[in-house]
Formats: C-alpha cells, structure tokens, sequence
C-alpha cells in the first residue's frame, strides 16, 4: 500500500482469454477473512507481449484516503484479483506495508499501461515498517498476493488498462 510519509503465464495461443486468480465459488461466511471494505471492484486487463489476455477483478483505490487505507488489515481479496492503486497523474513515492498482514507483490505501470518494474514486500504490523521506493512516473500500482504478479499477467513487457466497468467474477 502506499506510504505518503507514511514464472512464465500459461502457454496460450495469442488471442486466448485467461480467467486467472482465485476460485470464485461461494463460501459460507465462517470461510471470510477480512475484505477490503469501502473500495468498489472493477474489471481489468492484463495483456502480454505475445497477445494472451487475462481478465481480472480487482479492487480500485482511486482516492488519496483509499489509496491510503490499501489492503491494511485484509486476510481475503474475495472475488477479486487484486488491488490498483491509480493515481490522477504520474506519481513517485513510496509504499509501506503498515498493518498488512498478507505478503504481496507489487507491479508499477506507466500512464500508457507499459510494465515499469515488480517488486515482493514483507508484512509489516508493528513500528517501524520499511518503505519501498516506487519507479519515477508511474500511474497504476497493482498489488497481489506475493507470488501471483505471472498468474495474473502482470510481468515485463505485459500492459495493464482499468476498464471502469463492473466485474464479472
């Protein structure tokens, strides 16, 4: 989450649509960890550089306070993929992992949805919490649990564009 101070994708042929990320079926309430809350779900793409498509959910933080909040105190994504974080305007900083408890990955895209870099980061519940520095110029941050950045296609040389539209999950 953003701190203001504070594997190779499934072997597809070009034009296939990958439905990544996690089982969609429904679950009792008991099975619910902690979901973001506040935060609407939009649908997402993520595109390789051979043309294989993969269609993702994903929370939307869109607001300073949203982006803010992130996936603090979140044990479960729900129906969705991810969290994006998009910013009005090319933005450098940093991110903190300040009461996440899940491990993540990051990746940073470009205004144009261009792949910048990824990085992991660690949990992080007490002070102080480590910040890591973000690519200059980037405008999506998309994080998800540590070690799905290939599962979802969000890997060098992929691009990634917020559809503003309701997910499907």
């Amino acid at each position: 989450m953003p701190g203001t101070a504070g594997s190779d994708p499934a072997d597809t042929a070009p034009d296939s649509t990958l439905k990544p990320g996690p089982d969609r079926s429904p679950v009792s309430s008991d099975q619910i960890g902690v979901r973001p809350e506040g935060f609407a779900t939009v649908a997402a793409r993520a595109t390789l550089s051979d043309g294989t498509v993969c269609e993702l959910c994903v929370w939307l933080a869109d607001t300073a306070s949203q982006r803010s909040q992130g996936l603090m105190f979140v044990t479960d994504l729900g129906p969705a993929d991810a969290m994006a974080f998009r910013y009005p305007e090319p933005h450098t900083g940093t991110f903190w992992m300040k009461n996440t408890v899940l491990p993540l990955s990051i990746a940073f895209f470009d205004s144009d949805g261009g792949f910048l870099t990824s990085f992991d980061m660690e949990p992080c519940t007490s002070d102080p919490c480590p910040n890591y520095r973000t690519p200059d110029d980037f405008s999506i941050a998309v994080e998800v649990p540590r070690g799905t950045l290939a599962d979802l296609g969000l890997v060098e040389g992929s691009t990634f564009e917020l559809l503003d539209l309701p997910c499907t999950p």
